[in-house]
C-alpha cells in the first residue's frame, strides 16, 4: 500500500463532528403509557413496523422521533452520563456509536430465544443487537449512465474516473464523514477491506466530488441528474426514494452490510416494553415488513448475483470503538474537506 493509502488507513480511525438535531417526530398508538424511541431511521420507511407494534400493544402511546446519527448519540450519551430518563429504546445506523454507548455501560441487558437466534455479528454482550440487513450500494442515474458504463466494482470506478475525469467532475456524490456517522462507518470500513481506498479518494478529489450529510439528499441528486454516481449510500434509502431513473449496483469486490443497532438504555423507564419491541422487530412478521421497507435484505448469492466472498457484514463488536479515536480527529477533518466540496443547495 502507498504512503498516501496507509496515511488515509490511519486517518479514518477518529470520531466526526456531531450533527444537527431531531428532524422529525410521529405518535403511534392512544393508550396510557408513553413509549419513547429515538432512531435515526425515517420514519416513513419504518413506520408500517412501528404502527403494527403499536396496534399489539395498545396500552402504548409511542412517540418515535427521528434524529440525524451524530445528534443521536450525543444526546444518548449525555442522557447516559446524566443518569437521565431519555429513550425508552435507541435505534441507529451508526453502530459503531452503538458499540460506544454499550462499552461505556449505558445499556440494559436482555437476553430472549429470539435475541439468542441472531448471529453473533449481529449482538454483542446481550446489550446490542442488528435488527435490518442493508447493502452499501453504487447507485446512478440510469438515463445519464448507460448499463455497459455502469462501474460494477471499485476497481472500476477508478478505472472511469481516470479516463473521464470531465465526465464526472462535480458529479460524483458520497457522505460527509463529519456530518454523518453512517458515512464514517462505511468510510471507516472501507479503510480496512480496500486495497483501492487512498486511490479511490485521491481519484474523487481529482473530479471534485461532493460529500454531503444526507441519504436523502444524496439519492435525490442521482435521481435529478446532478449527480451521475454515488458511492456507499445505503440500498435501503434508494428502494424507498421512488425514483425510476436511479439503479443500483453492489459492488462486486466487496459489498458491506449493514445491521441497525437496537439498544435499550440502562436509564430506560419502559425496559419491559423496549423488549417487547426488539423481540417483534426479530419475528417473521416484522422481518416481512422491514423487507418490504427495504430494511432487510436477501444477500444470498441466488438472490444478489454477488459471490458469498464478496459481503462483508459490520459486525456489532469492540473492533469498532477504533472509530471513535478522537486523538486523530483535527488532521482527517482537514484531510476531508481538502478531499470534498460540501454539496451547496441548489
Amino acid at each position: 500500500m502507498r504512503p498516501f493509502a496507509r496515511l488515509l488507513v490511519c486517518l479514518l480511525m477518529l470520531s466526526p463532528l456531531p450533527a444537527a438535531a431531531q428532524e422529525a417526530t410521529a405518535r403511534f398508538g392512544t393508550g396510557d403509557i408513553p413509549f419513547l424511541l429515538r432512531s435515526t431511521t425515517d420514519i416513513e420507511i419504518i413506520r408500517p413496523v412501528i404502527g403494527r407494534f403499536a396496534a399489539l400493544n395498545p396500552e402504548l402511546a409511542i412517540t418515535y422521533e427521528q434524529w440525524g446519527s451524530n445528534a443521536l448519540f450525543e444526546l444518548s450519551r449525555a442522557d447516559c452520563r446524566a443518569g437521565a430518563s431519555g429513550a425508552d429504546a435507541i435505534l441507529s445506523s451508526a453502530v459503531q456509536q452503538m458499540v460506544w454507548l454499550v462499552n461505556a455501560a449505558c445499556a440494559h441487558a436482555y437476553r430472549s430465544a429470539t435475541t439468542q437466534a441472531l448471529p453473533p455479528t449481529r449482538r454483542w454482550r446481550d446489550e446490542l443487537w442488528g435488527v435490518t440487513t442493508e447493502p452499501a450500494v453504487i447507485a446512478y442515474n440510469k438515463s445519464l449512465l448507460p448499463g455497459d458504463e455502469v462501474p460494477r466494482s471499485r476497481f472500476a470506478l477508478l478505472d472511469a474516473l481516470r479516463a473521464r475525469p470531465e465526465f464526472f467532475r462535480n458529479r460524483i456524490a458520497t457522505y460527509d464523514i463529519a456530518a454523518s456517522g453512517l458515512g464514517y462507518l462505511f468510510a471507516h470500513s472501507d479503510s480496512l477491506e480496500a486495497t483501492t481506498f487512498g486511490a479511490l479518494l485521491e481519484g474523487f478529489a481529482r473530479v471534485d466530488a461532493v460529500a454531503t450529510c444526507c441519504s436523502a439528499e444524496i439519492i435525490a441528486g442521482v435521481a435529478e441528474g446532478r449527480y451521475l454516481i454515488a458511492y456507499n449510500v445505503l440500498g435501503s434509502y434508494v428502494l424507498n426514494a421512488d425514483a425510476a431513473n436511479v439503479g443500483v449496483i453492489l459492488p462486486e469486490d466487496y459489498t458491506l452490510v449493514l445491521s441497525r443497532g437496537y439498544m435499550i438504555p440502562k436509564t430506560a423507564s419502559r425496559k419491559a416494553a423496549a423488549a417487547r419491541l426488539l423481540d417483534f422487530m426479530l419475528t417473521p412478521e416484522a422481518q416481512t415488513l422491514l423487507m418490504r421497507a427495504g430494511l432487510v435484505s436477501r444477500m444470498e448469492p441466488a438472490e444478489t448475483g454477488l459471490a458469498a466472498s464478496a459481503r462483508r457484514y459490520i459486525p456489532l463488536s469492540p473492533a469498532l470503538l477504533v472509530a471513535r479515536d478522537p486523538n486523530r480527529r483535527e488532521l482527517l477533518l482537514q484531510f476531508w474537506s481538502d478531499t470534498f466540496r460540501r454539496a451547496e443547495t441548489p
